[in-house]
């Protein structure tokens, strides 16, 4: 499955698709070769760049024929496009893209490097935890625009959290009421019994959520405790 985020390094936002299934390549392919491709400030929206989707798909298909590599993701940076791939050797892999892109009119670069412990991979590509509620959130977002939700409307956002003891939990409730939540339930399951409903009253905008969460996020792992999520109900503009 592949997952898209965005973070900020060195001042500089950088977009990333992930695949996030990839526990099965770890130990047999230990050669992360990486292709740059640039290319030439096509529009997002735009024939040209529907066609070097199709490319980037034509490449990540040929390079996983008989599983000679596996594809792991890409980070967008400046123009640049950079894919990355673990393979099984260091072999053929430039020759193969190359011939592919020799046509294409993109400027492009390739390297192979060992990096058997997949490094690259979980510092640069793979989605730390709040990465991943931000991911979620995204979700979460799309599925209520698609009901017709105005996302900047400020309504009732109810957040969930979870704690291993009742200490911790009572001393994040007391924290979180004096940076503006509003204690709604205790939240009791079979995956955690120390639990907690918070209320706060914010728009569903991907900003206003992603500064909400990251301040929750912070009180949270004060006490040791565990982020699961947030939910709202649809919010329209009158007629």
């Amino acid at each position: 499955m592949r997952e898209i985020f965005s973070r900020v390094e060195d001042s500089a936002t950088v977009n990333i698709e992930v695949e996030v299934d990839v526990e099965d390549y770890e130990e047999s392919y230990p050669w992360l070769y990486s292709l740059f491709v640039k290319p030439n400030n096509i529009e997002e929206n735009s024939l040209d760049f529907e066609q070097f989707l199709e490319l980037k798909e034509s490449i990540i298909i040929s390079l996983e024929h008989q599983k000679m590599a596996k594809y792991v993701g890409e980070r967008v940076y400046e123009g640049w496009h950079e894919f990355y791939f673990y393979a099984r050797d260091s072999k053929n892999l430039e020759a193969l893209c190359a011939a592919m892109l020799k046509d294409s009119g993109y400027k492009y670069e390739s390297n192979v490097v060992k990096d058997a412990k997949w490094d690259f991979y979980a510092k640069n590509l793979f989605p730390t935890e709040l990465e991943f509620h931000n991911i979620q959130s995204q979700k979460i977002m799309f599925l209520l625009q698609e009901e017709g939700d105005e996302l900047s409307i400020s309504r009732d956002v109810e957040h969930y959290v979870s704690f291993d003891t009742a200490t911790q939990k009572e001393r994040f409730v007391k924290n979180a009421l004096e940076h503006g939540f509003e204690f709604k339930d205790d939240v009791s399951s079979e995956e955690f019994e120390h639990g907690v409903a918070l209320l706060k009253v914010h728009p569903v905008t991907e900003e206003e959520v992603r500064k909400v969460v990251e301040e929750l996020y912070g009180l949270i792992k004060t006490e040791h405790g565990y982020y699961e999520g947030w939910s709202t109900t649809l919010a329209q503009k009158d007629d």
